[in-house]
């Protein structure tokens, strides 16, 4: 990913929040010599990311042998020049996202993989006044939907963490975006509005 340096992500364990936030990733590979991606729920760990796919699904096969790319993306927006200061400006688009890098391994560990699945649930339902657990559905029907999935890890070998929050504008410019963000009804666009309003708060400090 082109990352110039005023996009950068500041701090090392940035990347890491942001993907934890924004979990439901994209798995990009080379199936057959062409690419192929399989966008799947991810547990974030410190240097590895968690997941499991159909066993239906080709991709898996290729673990191992070569290196694969996970793309997070968060909210994104539209920017029109008429929102800067100066009249010589052409629109763009602000956004943020995380690409890790690793050669994937299969879990094969049918207790490790429980586990990993386990995480995965008591992670999604844990904002639900009554959250599911995996103990809830017989044992014998858990066993014969973990049979039908692979399960693999991906040590991160390389991180490349991007936000393009107008960073590169002047700071007027900058204000005056996060503004016209936060007027609008799309909620992503309120979001990334919250997002740069943070980032000059914090780079103030």
């Amino acid at each position: 990913m082109y990352v110039p340096s005023h996009f950068r992500m500041n701090g090392d364990d940035a990347p890491y929040a942001f993907m934890a936030q924004n979990a439901f990733g994209t798995l990009v590979s080379t199936h057959d010599g062409a690419p192929f991606a399989s966008h799947l729920p991810f547990l974030i760990e410190e240097g590895r990311l968690r997941a499991h796919m159909a066993r239906a699904n080709p991709q898996w096969r290729s673990f191992g042998t070569a290196q694969v790319m996970v793309v997070f993306t968060g909210p994104h927006a539209y920017v029109s020049p008429a929102w800067y200061e100066a009249a010589e400006s052409v629109p763009t688009w602000n956004y943020v996202a995380v690409h890790a890098y690793g050669v994937p391994k299969i879990v094969d560990d049918p207790h490790e993989v429980r586990a990993m699945l386990e995480a995965l649930v008591t992670r999604n339902e844990s904002g639900f006044a009554r959250p599911w657990e995996m103990h809830d559905a017989p044992a014998s029907y858990i066993d014969g939907m973990m049979s039908g999935i692979v399960a693999f890890d991906i040590p991160i070998a390389r991180l490349e963490a991007k936000e393009k929050l107008s960073q590169n504008r002047p700071a007027v410019d900058r204000v005056r975006v996060a503004a016209q963000l936060a007027r609008s009804d799309s909620p992503a666009d309120r979001e990334l509005s919250a997002l740069m309003t943070l980032r000059e708060t914090t780079a103030s400090l």
